[in-house]
């Protein structure tokens, strides 16, 4: 009979034991691999969303939330500014380009977004079927909306008030579909562009405000030189009504505050694998000294001394290479049962069914673990001379 054959042998004749052992190493790896798919792919995401923008100029509030409302489309405005201080900002000599933003309303969950033309020059927009919006009315959606939703070119749809479907809806002001997206990966996937006149319209404020008092949600602005960094910001928080936040800066915040959740996350899975190498340890032990006499009448039979060594250590690395598949198995498993609920809710998605290189990593790890726990048995087994445990039982 082959080594690992039995070794199989073994481990089948204690089942719940080997169970347990095999749960226990799993269930950490599992939590693991969950921690890297979501925290890589957020991160991600995280810096594809924000990276055409270097600064976002919003209402006074909450930075954070100014990003999350203009960039990631995750949250509520924290307000208005006026349009025209707005364009005085774009005006500026080290501004390359400012794209505005008009929020408020939605269609389904997806974000109605008014905009102009340089917002598909901002995120490098492409069209899949239709053209760019031209008059009052008229949407561009992305693809993820157009897919979900069934939005085609032609489609007719009406916003509602706020980011929930359930909103007061605007019925009186249609919008016309003119064109799909080119799906972009990013958060303009789950838009639904139109002109800012659009927006303005269906509030009542175009053609009954003055120009001068017509306001904006946010601002992106694109810095024409790196010395815009360190001026820009600082003259829009301390001169005007406004603020400017960078995404960059922001978005590190928003993954050290999610960080901390995750750290305690890491510590449990630690610990679950902690105790699922000390239990294969002990149960290691417990059966050399279960076996000692069928280990020792092998040796007599001709059995070499790093038999019995290849044998304790295929039972142990038998476990953890149980344990450490079953767990990558239900970590991505759980992974894309989180991240189908959260693309249901139209927010941030993960998916089961993408390979990070931290997993390798994670693997290598466990292995390493599992040989050094396996190591002192099978050491202990290589080590005993046969003659004396036969003379001792």
């Amino acid at each position: 009979m082959s080594v690992f054959r039995l070794a199989l042998a073994y481990l089948a004749a204690r089942p719940l034991l080997t169970a347990l052992h095999v749960i226990l190493l799993a269930l950490g790896t599992a939590t693991l691999v969950v921690l890297i798919l979501f925290t890589e792919q957020a991160e991600r995401k995280l810096q594809g969303d924000a990276r055409p923008v270097d600064l976002v100029v919003g209402a006074k509030g909450s930075p954070l939330q100014l990003i999350l409302s203009s960039v990631l489309h995750v949250d509520v405005p924290t307000g208005n500014i006026p349009y025209a201080a707005a364009r005085s900002i774009g005006s500026d000599p080290m501004v390359r380009s400012a794209t505005p933003l008009s929020l408020g309303d939605s269609h389904r969950g997806a974000r109605i977004v008014g905009t102009d033309a340089s917002f598909f020059e901002l995120y490098g927009l492409t069209l899949a079927q239709g053209s760019a919006f031209k008059d009052e009315m008229e949407a561009v959606v992305g693809a993820q909306v157009a897919a979900r939703l069934g939005l085609a070119v032609g489609a007719q749809f009406t916003g509602s008030h706020g980011l929930a479907e359930t909103g007061a809806a605007h019925g009186d002001h249609p919008y016309r579909v003119v064109g799909v997206l080119a799906p972009t990966g990013t958060v303009v996937d789950r838009l639904i562009l139109t002109s800012i006149e659009s927006v303005w319209e269906v509030h009542g404020s175009h053609g009954t405000v003055a120009p001068e008092a017509r306001e904006i949600t946010a601002l992106l602005v694109r810095y024409r030189s790196p010395l815009a960094a360190a001026m820009l910001p600082r003259r829009i928080n301390a001169m005007t009504s406004m603020q400017a936040a960078s995404p960059a800066y922001e978005g590190a915040r928003l993954m050290s505050l999610v960080g901390v959740g995750v750290d305690a996350l890491r510590v449990f899975a630690g610990v679950l694998m902690a105790c699922a190498a000390l239990s294969i340890f002990i149960a290691l032990t417990t059966a050399l000294q279960e076996r000692a006499r069928d280990l020792a009448l092998l040796r007599t039979l001709g059995a070499p001394p790093a038999k019995l060594l290849a044998l304790i250590a295929a039972e142990g690395m038998t476990l953890v290479g149980a344990g450490a598949i079953l767990g990558l198995a239900l970590g991505h498993a759980a992974a894309e049962a989180i991240g189908r609920w959260l693309a249901a809710s139209q927010s941030w998605s993960v998916t089961g069914l993408a390979w990070e290189p931290s997993e390798a990593i994670l693997l290598a790890l466990i292995a390493a673990v599992g040989a050094a726990t396996c190591a002192i048995p099978a050491i202990q087994a290589y080590a005993r001379d046969p003659a004396t445990v036969l003379l001792e039982q």
